[in-house]
Order: C-alpha cells, then sequence, then structure tokens
C-alpha cells in the first residue's frame, strides 16, 4: 500500500485525536508498574494441602518476606508485622502469613463454607495476583480472616463493577491462632488453572502485592499495610502500579 503524504497523514492522525476527545474517550496515559519490591516463589516437587501450620518442612525451603509499614509508608507497626513466603508447582501457587498482632477483629459466629462479603472491614491478609502482566488492569485477589473466612474475586478496572464476586477459584486455605505467642498463620493453595494459566514454569515472573488490614475501629483508626507501597493518593489497595514482582525460581537459582 502506498504510504500517505506527511501532511495527509499528521492531518489524519490530528482528526482522530479530535473525534477521540470529543467522544470523552482520551488517548489512554502509559501504564506502567512501579513497584520494584521481588519475592522468589521456590519450587517444590509436590502439591499438599493446607492446614495452617508453617512448622512444616516445607516450608523452610521459602524466602519470605517481612512488611509492617502502612500502605502509604507513612507509619510503622512493629507489632503488626507480616511474614509472607511463596511455593510453586506446575499446577499450584502457595502463600504463607505470619502475622504478628495486639488483638483480633473477625466475624464471629459466622459460617466458613461459602464466601464472605466485605470480609475486608475487619482483620485479613490479601494477595493480589497477575499471571498475565501485560493487562494491567485484570488481575485476581484472594483474602483470609484469621477465623477462615475467605473471600476471592476476579477485577477488572476497566468495568463497572470491577470485582466480581461470582468468579470462583476454588482456592484452598487454612488458618490458627495462636493467642500465647500473638501469632496467627494462614496458608493459601491456589491453582493457576483459575487463573487461565496452563501451568507455572521456572523463570516465570508475574506481578503481586500482599497487604493486610489489622485492628479495631472504623478505617480511621485500622492499620492498612502493604509489602510494595502504594504510588497514588488515594488508600484503596487497587492501584496495579503498585505491583511487585513474584518470580518462581527452582532451588539454588534464587538470585535477585
Amino acid at each position: 500500500m502506498k504510504p500517505l503524504p506527511f501532511k495527509l497523514l499528521s492531518l489524519t492522525l490530528w482528526t482522530m485525536f479530535f473525534l477521540t476527545s470529543i467522544a470523552g474517550q482520551s488517548p489512554r496515559k502509559p501504564e506502567t508498574y512501579a513497584g520494584r519490591q521481588v519475592i522468589n516463589s521456590i519450587h517444590v516437587a509436590k502439591d499438599f494441602s493446607p492446614d495452617g501450620d508453617l512448622t512444616k518442612g516445607v516450608w523452610r525451603q521459602a524466602k519470605p518476606v517481612i512488611f509492617d509499614s502502612s500502605a502509604k509508608r507513612g507509619n510503622r507497626y512493629p507489632g503488626s508485622a507480616t511474614r509472607v513466603g511463596s511455593l510453586w508447582t506446575a499446577s499450584h501457587v502457595y502463600f504463607s502469613y505470619a502475622c504478628q498482632f495486639e488483638t483480633l477483629n473477625y466475624y464471629e459466629g459466622e459460617t466458613t463454607e461459602k464466601e464472605r462479603w466485605e470480609l475486608w472491614n475487619r482483620d485479613v491478609v490479601e494477595v493480589f495476583i497477575n499471571p498475565q502482566p501485560e493487562r494491567f488492569q485484570h488481575y485476581y485477589e484472594f483474602e483470609v480472616s484469621p477465623n477462615n473466612q475467605w473471600i476471592d474475586l476476579e477485577i477488572d478496572l476497566e468495568k463497572t463493577p470491577f470485582n466480581d464476586a461470582h468468579w470462583d477459584s476454588h482456592f484452598e486455605h487454612a488458618t490458627r491462632i495462636n493467642k500465647q505467642s500473638r501469632v496467627w498463620t494462614c496458608e493459601m493453595r491456589i491453582p493457576v488453572s483459575s487463573m487461565s494459566v496452563d501451568q507455572i514454569n521456572a523463570g516465570t515472573e508475574w506481578r503481586v502485592n500482599f497487604y493486610r488490614a489489622d485492628g479495631p475501629g472504623d478505617d480511621t483508626k485500622r492499620r492498612f499495610m502493604s509489602w510494595s507501597p502504594l504510588p497514588g493518593h488515594d488508600l484503596t489497595f487497587h492501584q496495579p502500579a503498585s505491583f511487585g514482582v513474584i518470580r518462581f525460581v527452582k532451588p539454588g537459582a534464587q538470585s535477585q
């Protein structure tokens, strides 16, 4: 095809820009990740069922990260330090949380058999995972409370509503509360097929962020913490630019 003359090409591009703008759909800004944090998820030979016990030998292989800072990095909460580790097989990704606490705040006397809407209004650990980093606005959310209530959501920030509560990953999870040491623990096992991934391969990198909500009272009193800091002005965790990197590695290949 014969190329358009420069003047005609310029006019055409300007016209397209103008028509897009008057339609209220201005050209989208570049979508880039600001998160620089990295966690290595370590390969294990066999899948295992979560039971909330992080003293199992399999977790000795993990290389955990620790965070105790507010999501906006304004404050630190050493009494709520959170330790997160990750393991993987070809079919599943695992996460462990060890959460120091001063008090516990969760929905008491409710079932854990079905997901709990607005679980984030009480104590909870969360992971947001994007196995397709090129789809910047699309990712998955998993939450578990100290008493093992849960919710999982497919997120698409280009839709209204952006959180699909009907999506079901069939992820497994278990928790334990040690009131003497003031630590509650959580294990998650997420089938990657639920996120439209055939299998995990060594060397693969996804985008991820870890969060924790902790403490009694309303949102002005509770502690909202994240592993990778939120770059925007809003407190909402739904800022994919904040996501760090999860790197799937084999033992012995854990350099960062």
